[in-house]
């Protein structure tokens, strides 16, 4: 029996070459999104799971708020981690990274500069699985100065993964031994770096400082302990070891510091939720977010229903022509049941063909899918043996959900009336079709109005002014290798043509470091007068290079020699501050956590306009700028018509003054967008899988016109003997269909208004939905519904009647 079905399964397919490319293209384009979907979320979920003690794995966050600055950290202090394997018995073992920027590492004759560097505990490898090629890893981190490297670097230093015992000169002076050299760190992990650093090379990870939080750190809890329990001794761990440093630098108890709003706790993340739920400050690398997960699979989801919508609008319009078949054979004794297995095994043999199409689309559109994503991910059924299994239910699910409508439908045919040539109740009585129809606008104008909002918002980010101007400015990174030549290294680029100011600074308004500190405004350090800022050492040349405004006072200036102890704020701060001027009032800073009584008296000089330093999603906090000489990075604002020369030519004067260093440049206009990568790379994703989505969604509505032209066959004939036109005709066709339109965006609106204002409250700068976004989402679904069915309606305005009416 089941190769009969087939039998005439496939001579229907091929009798109907038209049709099954249609149905079985727009099946294979939503099968093939909906894997991709699949597939990316799969890679999103699986972040971190390839440690062998993931479900154990913990990071201890900071949670603080003090001088009216709240931080939201994914760090600790440095003795963090050893007190609680100490004094908490539920804790196995734990390890910290310590981020501290890139190294300089001799290759021949040439310095490399390696970014991709963190200092860790020799505890590394007890509780991360960073399988070892070559060395000990129970000894690989213990002494300073020594290193465990990827095999990767590896290869690129030494042509070998046996690289344990060798050394590498490290910033020019420092000769570091390889003890280690693990396997690459998989790129479904929320760290991804090449060099780890014996931690105990930095004295700073034996300082005992409980109020300074730099360390990310992490735990491992012993099998069965509950993370919730250890998580509700974090108060009291507070109170006894960072409260008598509270009462050190502040003179205060906690039970004071708690009085004036400000507080400090501690929480446990687990490591399989940092990737995607974990969006703190100083994260070892950017994450996603769980949102991008529900939204691509909503839209994965929706894209399969449209193309499940499409097989029975497409099935359904071939109606009158398998009208008769049906007849015919329920006049010769076949059963309804009988009817309904061959529809369905025509519907599971259409899935089944597209299921195979949209692999290869799949396997096709792949490697630009990563590159758009920056994904890795592969599709291989031989290494991944869960997929077979899954694609096989996919077909099943999707060949029963599209296939039983039709499967119904038409084996419910009466003989007498289809062998009539009479059909079941035309479009305007079948609600269900015209549910369809309004689903599939509806989401059609959900997806248009999200992608114009995604559009809208990326682009209110390129072109939002931050306070400073990101345009033509050409940064030096990592020139500590100049030392003391860096202010005449500057002078002398200064005096090329293009160049048209420039400024030495660490802290850059796009790049990744902060140092946050608390800065009072009476010499008692009172806490009740203290504001928590950043503090940045810059030079005189700052403001100006940067195109940064001063709304009060003076900037910096070699003229008055007092301003080594002087100090620009901003906005935020002298509002936090409530001083009514200002400018001269003094403000006192700890110069050294070591030592609390050495406290810096600095005196205003100027107030900087607001200007974003962080991400567009949180507001401008307090900050302040040093006078200071700190070459990390030398910004020069240019306006060259050959950049490329003037690159050059600055790339040739750095190598004369530094032989051997290497020379790494950027824009910052770039560095800006890549602060919003992610979110510009998802919102590119998102736009073209809802392209994906409106383009089946109108082989659904060429499947609805076809239905609707050819049950009003003969209305149409009638009409035009008694001398309708084409264009009324055409218009009375389309009219049905603009109908459904307008329903679908009374439906739509309210939910894409929705969806896109809970995501824009992610920026606390961020564009508004405008009405008119509404309109043209409204506008061109209804374009698109009219274009989409004119070729049908058309076809059928200009029919000849006779044809239509002959048989009456």
């Amino acid at each position: 029996m089941l190769k009969n079905y087939l039998k005439i399964a496939f001579r229907n397919l091929w009798k109907s070459k038209g049709f099954s490319a249609i149905n079985i293209i727009g099946l294979a384009i939503g099968l093939a999104t909906c894997l991709l979907i699949m597939l990316f979320v799969l890679d999103e979920l699986g972040y971190d799971r390839y440690n062998k003690k993931a479900d154990r794995i913990y990071r201890v966050d900071a949670d603080i708020k003090f001088g009216g600055n709240h931080f939201v950290l994914a760090t600790a202090t440095d003795p963090m981690g050893p007190t609680l394997k100490k004094d908490y018995p539920q804790v196995e073992q734990y390890v910290r990274f310590r981020s501290a920027g890139g190294l300089l590492i001799k290759k021949g004759a040439e310095n490399v500069q390696e970014e991709h560097v963190v200092y860790a505990d020799s505890t590394l490898f007890d509780v991360f699985t960073l399988p070892m090629l070559d060395g000990d890893p129970q000894t690989a981190l213990r002494e300073p100065n020594s290193v465990v490297i990827t095999e990767t670097i590896a290869r690129k230093y030494f042509n070998t993964t046996q690289a344990a015992g060798r050394s590498l000169l490290i910033n020019n002076h420092e000769h570091y031994t390889i003890t280690g050299v693990i396997k690459d760190v998989p790129s479904q992990s929320h760290f991804n770096y090449d060099f780890f650093v014996s931690l105990s090379t930095r004295a700073e990870s034996r300082a005992n400082n409980w109020l300074s939080n730099n360390f990310n750190t992490y735990i491992l809890l012993k099998e069965g302990a509950d993370p919730k329990q250890l998580e509700a001794q974090f108060d009291a761990l507070v109170e006894k070891y960072i409260g008598p440093q509270v009462m050190q630098y502040m003179s205060i108890n906690m039970d004071e510091f708690k009085k004036s709003g400000n507080y400090e706790k501690h929480h446990l993340t687990p490591l399989t939720s940092i990737h995607l739920y974990s969006n703190k400050e100083a994260e070892l690398r950017a994450n996603s977010d769980i949102q991008y997960v529900y939204i691509f699979s909503a839209i994965a989801f929706f894209i399969l229903l449209i193309a499940c919508v499409n097989f029975m609008n497409l099935s359904t319009a071939r109606s009158a022509n398998r009208a008769r078949e049906v007849g015919v054979r329920k006049v010769l004794g076949s059963l309804k049941a009988n009817l309904v297995k061959q529809f369905l095994t025509e519907s599971l043999l259409i899935s089944s063909m597209a299921m195979l199409l949209a692999l290869v689309l799949a396997w096709t559109m792949l490697p630009y899918f990563n590159q758009l994503a920056a994904k890795d991910i592969k599709l291989n059924l031989l290494v991944d043996p869960w997929l077979l299994p899954v694609l096989v239910l996919l077909v099943l699910i999707t060949g029963l959900l599209a296939g039983s409508y039709p499967a119904f439908y038409l084996s419910a045919f009466k003989p007498i009336q289809v062998i009539k040539g009479k059909l079941a109740a035309g479009f305007k009585t079948s609600w269900l079709r015209s549910g369809l129809v309004v689903f599939q606008f509806a989401i059609s104008i959900v997806l248009i109005i999200a992608t114009m909002v995604i559009y809208k918002q990326l682009h209110y980010i390129q072109s939002h002014k931050p306070g400073f101007n990101r345009e033509q400015v050409l940064v030096i990174h990592n020139t500590h290798p100049l030392g003391s030549q860096a202010k005449t290294f500057r002078d002398e680029v200064v005096k090329f043509p293009g160049v048209e100011n420039a400024t030495i600074a660490d802290y850059l308004p796009t790049n990744g470091w902060r140092n946050d500190n608390p800065v009072f405004a009476d010499p008692t350090l009172d806490q009740k007068n203290a504001v928590s800022m950043q503090t940045w050492d810059v030079d005189d040349q700052y403001i100006p290079t940067l195109g940064m405004e001063l709304v009060a006072g003076r900037n910096f200036s070699k003229e008055f020699p007092t301003d080594s102890s002087g100090i620009i704020i901003n906005e935020v701060a002298a509002k936090m501050y409530g001083f009514s001027d200002p400018i001269g009032k003094n403000l006192y800073f700890i110069s050294d956590l070591n030592n609390p009584k050495n406290v810096s008296t600095l005196h205003i000089i100027g107030i900087v306009k607001n200007f974003n330093f962080s991400s567009l999603r949180q507001q401008v906090t307090p900050l302040s700028l040093l006078l200071g000489q700190h070459p990390g990075n030398i910004a020069l604002r240019v306006h060259s018509t050959d950049i490329h020369r003037l690159v050059a030519q600055i790339e040739r004067k750095y190598k004369a003054m530094v032989p051997g260093e290497p020379f790494n440049y950027s824009f910052m206009n770039e560095d800006f967008n890549n602060i919003y990568r992610t979110e510009q790379r998802m919102g590119i994703i998102a736009i073209s899988f809802s392209a994906l989505a409106i383009l089946i969604a109108c082989l659904g509505l060429f499947g609805l016109a076809a239905y609707a032209a050819e049950q009003r066959t003969k209305e149409i004939g009638i009409r035009k003997v008694l001398g309708a036109t084409v264009s009324h005709i055409t218009a009375m066709l389309s009219k049905d269909f603009l109908k459904l339109v307008v329903i679908a965006a009374l439906i739509a609106f309210p939910l894409a208004w929705w969806v896109m204002h809970t995501w824009l409250q992610d920026f606390a700068y961020r564009t508004n939905i405008s009405w008119w976004v509404f309109v043209m989402a409204g506008a061109l679904a209804a374009l698109i519904a009219v274009v989409t069915v004119s070729f049908q309606t058309i076809k059928a305005a200009i029919a000849n009647p006779v044809a239509a009416l002959k048989n009456e």
